[in-house]
């Protein structure tokens, strides 16, 4: 099963990921996507809270250049588990950021190359043996972002949640504190990907 729960900033995105997880009975795999910069201490002091929250709760924290990546972590995970992907976002952000020189002097290359990167991404959903929850920030509801990066994320993590939760068996949008389930509340765009192309 694959569960899809975006939101904005401090929504209560992840809390409801772990409640869905909960629900299940089983203690969830704990999946952190965030790579630690020593230079940015107020993030380093950030990931440590996390930590803390998290108590003796397992944790895979991905790193795409040195290991383990999101997508072999996922491959890894067995059956009978739970998977909490936290986030989908900050995994885009390590790519990104990976890119920053080609984005500085060839955005359209850089655009083409992290479609590609993050491509590898929905494949790699089809025969999971573990449940999977992605966590993702909604980051596209605000004004166009002055900078090549920040358009590239935006515009990329748009249609990377758009197309995850069409391949989702469940997607939630979390506002405010409030889960809203998206199947149940609208219906699917027509030309996006749905579970039957899988």
């Amino acid at each position: 099963m694959i569960v899809f729960v975006t939101g904005p900033v401090r929504s209560g995105k992840s809390t409801f990921a772990l409640e869905l997880a909960g629900e299940s009975g089983r203690t969830p795999v704990y999946v952190a996507t965030c790579q630690a910069d020593p230079r940015d201490p107020e993030m380093s002091d950030r990931i440590a809270r996390h930590r803390a929250e998290r108590g003796n709760m397992r944790t895979v924290e991905t790193h795409e250049r040195s290991g383990p990546s999101l997508i072999g972590t996922l491959a890894a995970g067995a059956a009978g588990e739970i998977l909490i992907v936290d986030s989908l976002g900050t995994w885009l952000t390590a790519l990104l950021l990976d890119l920053e020189e080609r984005a500085a002097t060839d955005p359209v290359a850089a655009a083409r190359l992290l479609e590609q990167r993050t491509a590898a991404l929905l494949p790699a959903l089809d025969g999971l043996a573990a449940d999977v929850i992605f966590v993702a920030e909604e980051a596209g509801w605000g004004v166009v972002p002055p900078s090549v990066l920040g358009r590239l994320f935006r515009d990329r993590l748009g249609r990377l949640s758009a197309d995850l939760a069409q391949r989702a068996d469940r997607a939630h949008l979390v506002v405010a504190g409030y889960a809203v389930d998206l199947a149940a509340a609208g219906r699917r765009i027509s030309g996006r990907a749905t579970k039957a192309t899988r």
